[in-house]
């Protein structure tokens, strides 16, 4: 289980206060990026994250970190 960042950071980081992003949008955004850095991490032979952090934990700090913003179609 994550604790930290929060949902509702997370939610918050990634939406506006005009149009706020749905937890489900939250969850579909962090598992594609996820899927991103999995394959990026086969790709490139790198087995594991340094301190054994997982790829989710690494997509949620990603959006934390304003590294990544989700765009609306």
């Amino acid at each position: 289980m994550i604790n930290e960042p929060s949902v509702d950071a997370l939610v918050r980081k990634l939406g506006t206060e005009d149009a706020p992003i749905s937890r489900y949008e939250l969850c579909v955004a962090i598992a594609k990026r996820t899927r991103q850095i999995i394959e990026q991490m086969q790709s490139t032979g790198i087995t594991e994250l340094p301190g054994k952090q997982k790829e989710i934990v690494l997509a949620c700090q990603e959006v934390v970190n304003g590294k990544f913003k989700i765009t609306r179609d």
